[in-house]
């Protein structure tokens, strides 16, 4: 391998983001997208909230007009004039803020969408092991519940971040110009919030981190659960099922009930500050008012009297902010986390391709293990000719599926290599070499969508004529024209088919593929005696003329293998076809007389 093609496969440095700042550097990345929505959203906001906080001091001005003037004179015009000029800068204030909430929206829409997207292709791009080893629940959550919350609070922090910032800045500047020593009193407040947002800060951002974890261990029991609600049911596992979920449920409501704990302290404190600062207010005007014997200071203190309210909005908003922004970022982080997991290497450079694929497939002094100090396979030897199949037996945790798993490159080998018609399946590119088998594989997936679509999923150009002939050759043809609507029949949870149907129609889709070799995984352990006899009748059909790797517990659907690997422990302990392996008496031999007692049964 060249160098060029060693930097073109290695993989960019993974930003670290278990750290509050590291996902708000992550997030603002995901804001830059929309960076022209977003600034016409600030102006409107700022704009929005100067009109608000201009307001009183407008008011403050035809009280001063209205005061002097209670038991003389009338000056309806000049008050009408401060009127509609009050009211036009609120109805102002509204429309602006409306259009800000609506650009927010907007932008948080489109992240949840990104987020969403990039989540669906890195699924794509995950290596085996990373679904091996995390539950299908807790990625479930991530996908949903957590670009939800990302989405829907980043779109109200931020409007309430802006609204706030502006305010906490511009009312004060406001406030000192009409009464300094007022300002000063109503600024009081604003330390005590401050003190307070630094410590739910500190101390909270580790249980939304967990709040949102313990989301996705209860979508992750409530997934399992329900998939296998019949083993459930079975077993009379309700009880125990039920107290499992109650651990996992309670531990849920113990994060969440210190998540908002600690973010809930602000509102109630401040508003008892703010409370404490409107009363001294009050009664620091009242004496002012006093000493200076100025009726219009009446109007000053009506008019700061209003501004500690407002000031009250925004400094009570920040606890509602930090706690929006605390689960977003918790959220966000997890998120994250799984869009940076590490990817399978990129293999675009490699084009090569075997011409007129003959299937020859050997491999050569192969060791592996799921874990670097656990092997599973080792100095794993063996060769199939074109045209043969190749039975692998054995008992739980043989090894055999991971022999599949190394063959269509799931995973990769630690040491030695395999090769299809001398090639090494490391200089092909993993997709291609995927193409190279057709998968029946023992749980029976099928796709929402019609019988038609499901049996395209491996060759999206295959005609109608090539889809029912190969469900003629699966035995499946005269069930699916028993149905109301035929190939068009809709597949998926409601549709009432049975375990051996499901299986006919995998095969038949692996029939559509026609692909040069084919992997059979325990493609009869969940259908009957009838069905069964079917199955065989169209896997010879299958088979014939492809190199084909069989993996089955029950041996009657093998004895027609051109060679049998029995394996025990990761390694090849025996190689025959059925007979020879019979007279050998060894490990086959107690395998077979496990299952039957009767030879003649076989």
């Amino acid at each position: 391998m060249t160098k060029k093609e060693k930097q073109k496969i290695s993989l960019p440095p993974r930003p670290k983001v278990k750290n509050f700042k590291g996902t708000l550097k992550l997030l603002f990345s995901e804001l830059s997208q929309h960076k022209f929505a977003l600034v016409f959203a600030f102006i409107f906001a700022i704009s929005s909230a100067v009109l608000v906080i201009v307001g009183p001091r407008i008011l403050n001005d035809m009280m001063e007009v209205i005061i002097p003037t209670a038991g003389g004179g009338s000056k309806i015009a000049e008050i009408t004039k401060y009127g509609i000029i009050i009211l036009s800068m609120y109805v102002l204030a509204w429309f602006l803020n409306y259009f800000q909430g609506f650009l927010l929206n907007k932008i948080s829409v489109s992240i949840s969408k990104n987020l969403r997207t990039k989540l669906s292709k890195k699924i794509n791009r995950l290596p085996l092991k990373y679904f091996d080893n995390h539950s299908y629940g807790d990625l479930l959550s991530r996908v949903t519940n957590d670009v939800d919350n990302v989405g829907f609070t980043l779109s109200r922090t931020l409007s309430s971040l802006i609204t706030s910032a502006v305010m906490l800045i511009g009312m004060p500047i406001v406030m000192f110009t009409i009464n300094w020593q007022l300002t000063l009193i109503a600024l009081l407040q604003l330390p005590i919030a401050l003190i307070i947002v630094f410590f739910v800060v500190k101390n909270n951002q580790k249980y939304f981190v967990g709040q949102q974890k313990e989301l996705g261990n209860v979508n992750g029991y409530i997934e399992e659960n329900f998939s296998a609600h019949n083993v459930v049911k079975a077993f009379n596992g309700e009880q125990k099922a039920e107290e499992e979920f109650g651990d996992i449920n309670n531990r849920l409501r113990s994060t969440s009930r210190k998540a908002q704990f600690f973010s809930g302290l602000m509102h109630p404190i401040v508003n008892f500050t703010s409370n404490l600062v409107y009363v001294l207010i009050c009664i620091v005007g009242a004496s002012l008012a006093i000493k200076s014997n100025s009726p219009t200071f009446l109007a000053t203190i009506i008019t700061f009297m209003t501004y500690t309210k407002l000031f009250n909005q925004p400094i009570s908003q920040i606890g509602t902010i930090f706690g929006n922004l605390q689960s977003t970022v918790a959220s966000a982080e997890r998120v994250f986390e799984f869009i940076n997991e590490g990817e399978e290497l990129d293999e675009s450079f490699k084009n090569a391709i075997i011409e007129n694929v003959k299937g020859k497939v050997e491999f050569k002094n192969v060791n592996f293990g799921y874990l670097p100090d656990k092997q599973i396979i080792h100095n794993f030897n063996f060769t199939a000719l074109p045209g043969e199949k190749i039975a692998i037996v054995g008992q739980t945790g043989a090894g055999k599926t991971t022999i599949v798993n190394l063959l269509m490159r799931f995973y990769e080998v630690d040491d030695g290599e395999i090769l299809i018609d001398g090639v090494s399946t490391k200089d092909l590119n993993r997709t291609y070499v995927r193409s190279l088998f057709g998968m029946v594989l023992q749980d029976t997936w099928l796709f929402e969508g019609t019988v038609k679509e499901n049996l395209r999923f491996g060759n999206p150009n295959a005609s109608d004529e090539e889809i029912v002939s190969a469900c003629k050759l699966a035995n499946v043809d005269h069930f699916i024209r028993t149905e109301p609507k035929g190939y068009d029949m809709i597949l998926g949870e409601e549709s009432n088919i049975s375990a051996g149907q499901k299986q006919l129609l995998t095969i038949a889709r692996a029939m559509v593929q026609n692909a040069p070799m084919l992997i059979l995984d325990e493609a009869t352990s969940s259908v009957d005696t009838r069905t069964e006899i079917l199955i065989q009748t169209a896997m010879d059909r299958l088979t014939e003329g492809r190199t084909s790797f069989v993996i089955a517990h029950r041996l009657s659907t093998i004895k027609n293998a051109d060679k049998i690997i029995v394996m025990k422990d990761g390694n090849i302990v025996e190689v025959g076809t059925h007979q020879q392996l019979l007279d050998a008496n060894g490990v086959y031999t107690e395998l077979y007389n496990s299952q039957f007692e009767d030879g003649e049964d076989f």
